[in-house]
């Protein structure tokens, strides 16, 4: 028998080479055994359909409730707020300004506390807790009892929106997230333009029961919020793998495709995402560039965004078309209804291309021209449609802006510290807009279109600047710069490229 006919048994065949590549994209590729593209396709369809169902509608009720809970007293100080508790306008905003105070501080420690009391026990409990503090709201007597449980109001409500964006990264993957971050962002803050609404038909129950009108707004909508928490605990699951309302290969195809988009990992060389608690993770967070540039960003939007209300209906009432205060409410829906809109279109198109920080260079510009023009130009109607630009540049930015850190954030606690650190510096924002539009600036309010002009331009600079960071990342990582982490379960992995 010649050489070229000799057949090699199979003990002594040898395997086809592998690369080491090959040999890792294999180990984690292991989605074949849920069938074929087309099958993974239709669970992946199915599996998205039922969280947008079941998870995004309930966080949307939260937010709502934490909007309304948060500025109901805007309501009630227009009905006697004020003179029931014998307080000046000043100590009043002392009571606001104590709020934002314990608000930015409790998003950190929430965050950190969410993992280890699960996300399904401790949402509902801080929706309960700040429903029940609201109540109590309605039976304050003086100005101490104001400011004390306006305080503790923000303790308990600055956990929500952090704590909502890190459980929601649990169930996404990266490139999901903007949408839906947009849908029920947009969701509620469009509901909130009907507060006052809500509002004005509770306080016609009052006075009852030796009740004035203004505390029955702020008892009973603490009581829905209170019921909307109790609620939320039998709708949210914890993950993936636990949702009552996915079947058992739903389950695993989820948890698959959840763990395909983290950093690839090899055996005895990871740092688990489900680790425990680590100081040098929550250091990692605090110190990482795209934090403070993100952050920075997002402060100088939500500087706008809070302020923009504070103006609103004094640009419409300057229009002379509205006969009363209710037609003002209903002509300030318009702008934020368009906003939402097109808020929605642009966080599809962000997830579709998957890019972040690029869609804000081209959404932001727009508010940017709307603050331009409002700052110089006297008339009404032109300064009312410039709140369409201002509206829409500002409300499309943001879900992107909510979304990168956690994008680009691996390793739990990690992820939980920039998400609460970018909200805790943003926050901030709230500040700038109490004190951006006094009265005496009006009807134009020039000094505060410009400065919030000259914010936006900042944010514009550092979202390019963290572009360029993470472009300059995702080289390094390309050229070898990062190869020491290799297998490291986190953001440092040389496999896990930034979103730009």
């Amino acid at each position: 028998m010649s050489p070229c006919s000799a057949k090699l048994s199979p003990a002594t065949m040898d395997p086809p080479k592998m690369t080491v590549e090959e040999l890792e994209e294999a180990k984690h590729q292991p989605l074949h055994r849920f069938g074929d593209q087309a099958h993974q396709q239709k669970l992946t369809r199915r599996i998205l359909w039922k969280l947008d169902t079941r998870i995004l509608p309930m966080l949307a009720l939260l937010f709502l409730c934490s909007f309304l809970d948060r500025t109901n007293v805007g309501n009630a100080k227009i009905i006697g707020l004020e003179k029931d508790i014998n307080i000046t306008d000043h100590q009043y905003d002392i009571g606001l300004t104590v709020f934002y105070l314990t608000y930015i501080c409790s998003e950190i420690p929430s965050n950190l506390v969410l993992k280890k009391a699960s996300p399904k026990l401790w949402l509902p409990f801080l929706t309960t807790v700040w429903g029940i503090i609201t109540m109590c709201l309605g039976f304050v007597q003086n100005f101490a009892g104001f400011v004390a449980v306006r305080a503790l109001l923000g303790f308990a409500e600055g956990g929500l929106l952090p704590g909502m964006v890190l459980y929601l990264s649990t169930f996404y993957r990266r490139g999901d997230l903007a949408l839906r971050i947009g849908l029920f962002y947009t969701a509620a803050s469009l509901s909130g333009a009907f507060g006052g609404l809500l509002a004005r038909g509770l306080a016609e129950i009052g006075p009852r029961g030796g009740i004035e009108g203004w505390r029955w707004i702020l008892i009973i909508e603490g009581l829905l919020t209170f019921v909307c928490g109790v609620l939320s605990y039998f709708v949210l699951p914890n993950t993936v793998g636990t949702a009552p309302f996915l079947t058992a290969e739903e389950q695993e195809f989820g948890q698959e495709r959840l763990r395909l988009d983290n950093p690839k990992t090899t055996e005895g060389t990871a740092m688990a995402e489900q680790g425990s608690f680590r100081w040098s993770e929550v250091r990692r967070g605090v110190l990482s560039v795209q934090v403070w540039l993100s952050a920075t960003a997002y402060f100088a939007i939500l500087s706008g965004l809070y302020s923009f209300g504070l103006f609103l209906p004094t640009i419409i009432q300057n229009l002379g078309f509205a006969k009363d205060a209710n037609e003002v409410q209903l002509w300030s829906v318009i702008p934020y209804a368009v906003a939402a809109v097109l808020t929605v279109f642009v966080a599809v198109i962000s997830d579709r291309l998957h890019l972040r920080g690029v869609v804000m260079l081209i959404t932001l510009p727009i508010a940017i021209v709307g603050y331009a023009a409002i700052a110089n130009i006297d008339s009404p109607r032109v300064q009312y449609g410039m709140t369409f630009l201002m509206a829409t540049g500002m409300y499309a930015s943001v879900p992107c802006i909510l979304v990168w850190l956690s994008n680009n954030s691996a390793g739990h606690y990690k992820r939980a510290t920039t998400s609460a650190l970018q909200l805790t510096i943003a926050n901030c924002g709230g500040f700038v807009a109490t004190f951006n539009y006094p009265s005496r600036d009006g009807p134009q309010f020039h000094r505060g279109h410009t400065i919030i002009l000259g914010l936006l331009v900042f944010a514009w600079f550092m979202i390019l600047f963290n572009v360029l960071y993470c472009a300059k990342v995702n080289r390094d990582k390309r050229n070898g710069k990062y190869d020491q982490f290799a297998g490291y379960n986190d953001d440092r992995n040389p496999k896990f490229m930034m979103v730009l």
